[in-house]
């Protein structure tokens, strides 16, 4: 199954199950949005998804199955005090994007104690009619979903014992994950469990176009034409080549102060960017001040372009995973997985190889630990939490920083959140008036550096030796 966990998607050379996906940087009038609950010490939620303009109805049919999806875990996460926290956690690709066709694909994680459950759905809009529907409006009806499940059961019986066809039936939901690829063959997915053992990975379907067409709206024989005719992205930059060509992150204004002897703190915005981030960085630039941004991968590659105005800013970019799942949670594999497609994604957007992790919700075990140092990057948390993603007051949020704020202190923010965004000036205003200098988390330590593997949380303390338990 093709997870929302951080990882690649697994292509095998000529495999029609495979689906080509497009390029979110490309897409003119894409934005990242966003929901979360933070740290509510309940249970950890990260729902990303985009917005495209021009596209109401389909931004809106996501918006809804964002929504749907979080009251579901909502209702079955386990009551408080559960370790691990119950987390939710959706990211989300283009399987088409044209004026013709767009096609939405969330890939959700869950878990609820125990192990991870995958699940993918994939949300389409038709350009000339500029209705958007689930994926079962590809298709001509009931009876053409009938004809596709019975088409589904004779490939899956041609597997072996190891997938059970007779879970298959003729419903939306189990049908919720459709696409074409370049040969125009619908590909069927299927969610963890759905048909067969759980640990099967990803199953799917490929019927093919000749087959399929048949059985599709006049909706989805537009959007057939266009995956057929779509240009392939290019391929990626190998891992292993990116990160030694690029320096590593660096302000281009570091060293003009120095934290021994000015008041120094570090600003810091998490999960961005986001519809909010340029507004943030205008009033940064408006009172001279600079900061540090933990980009998520996927929202850093639909906007690199504002990861480009952060660094030719004087800002710091740095690296808060690539989907926001909790790593800890994770084997080192995909822990790395998830922190190297980040890597990649920022050092190609500005030049510059991140030095900095902060781990999602702050969480940090030993093998977090071990892949930085392997990766030659420094864990960031935090000693002073605004909690802006609780509440809807600027002021309450503007008073929580300022209060906590210290020389040395790293404050927690988040430039998704307009609340946050819109506390910048008042707190920026407030401690400058007290003397504050705002620095890049680097700069806090001065001389001295910050090392590999190590996790820190103020500048005022000494990266821990045993930082972790």
């Amino acid at each position: 199954m093709a997870t929302a966990s951080p990882e690649r998607d697994v292509t095998v050379p000529g495999d029609p199950t495979k689906i080509d996906f497009r390029d979110p940087a490309a897409v003119i009038g894409l934005t990242a949005r966003t929901l979360t609950e933070g740290d509510s010490g309940r249970r950890y939620v990260h729902i990303g998804y985009p917005v495209i303009e021009g596209a109401p109805s389909l931004n809106d049919k996501v918006h809804q199955e964002a929504e749907r999806q979080l009251r579901s875990f909502t209702k079955d996460a386990p009551a408080d005090g559960v370790f691990p926290k119950p987390e939710l956690n959706v990211d989300w690709q283009l399987p088409a994007a044209s004026g013709k066709a767009i096609g939405v694909r969330l890939r959700t994680g869950e878990f609820l104690g125990a192990n991870w459950g995958n699940s993918t759905h994939t949300l389409w809009y038709d350009g000339i009619t500029k209705e958007a529907f689930g994926s079962t409006g590809l298709l001509e009806g009931d009876l053409a979903l009938g004809d596709l499940a019975g088409k589904v059961r004779q490939r899956l019986a041609a597997r072996g014992p190891e997938l059970d066809r007779r879970e298959i039936r003729p419903d939306a939901e189990m049908f919720d994950s459709m696409a074409f690829n370049r040969a125009g063959d619908l590909v069927v997915e299927f969610d963890d469990c759905q048909v067969g053992a759980c640990s099967l990975g990803r199953v799917a379907v490929a019927v093919p176009a000749g087959e399929a067409e048949p059985l599709l709206s006049a909706a989805g024989r537009r959007i057939q034409e266009a995956a057929r005719t779509q240009a392939p992205e290019p391929m990626p930059a190998s891992p292993s080549v990116t990160p030694t060509r690029s320096p590593e992150a660096r302000s281009n204004q570091a060293g003009s102060v120095d934290c021994r002897q000015a008041k120094c703190v570090a600003l810091t915005f998490d999960d961005g960017p986001g519809p909010y981030t340029d507004r943030l960085l205008d009033s940064l630039r408006d009172a001279g001040a600079r900061a540090t941004f933990f980009t998520v991968g996927s929202n850093a590659a639909a906007q690199p372009d504002l990861l480009r105005r952060m660094t030719g800013e004087g800002h710091l970019v740095g690296n808060h995973s690539w989907a926001h799942r909790d790593l800890s949670k994770l084997s080192t594999s995909k822990i790395a997985d998830s922190l190297v497609r980040t890597q990649d994604e920022v050092t190609a957007a500005v030049g510059q190889m991140p030095t900095l992790v902060r781990p999602p919700y702050g969480a940090v075990s030993k093998d977090v630990a071990t892949v930085a140092r392997q990766l030659g990057v420094s864990l960031v948390n935090w000693d002073v939490d605004t909690m802006d993603w609780r509440d809807g007051d600027a002021k309450v949020v503007a008073d929580r920083a300022v209060q906590g704020a210290h020389r040395g202190a790293i404050i927690l923010m988040h430039d998704i959140q307009r609340t946050s965004v819109d506390a910048v000036p008042d707190i920026l205003k407030r401690l400058h008036g007290k003397g504050y200098t705002f620095v890049t988390v680097p700069e806090l330590y001065g001389n001295a550096g910050m090392q590999a593997g190590r996790l820190y949380r103020s500048g005022q303390e000494a990266a821990r030796k045993q930082p972790l338990t």
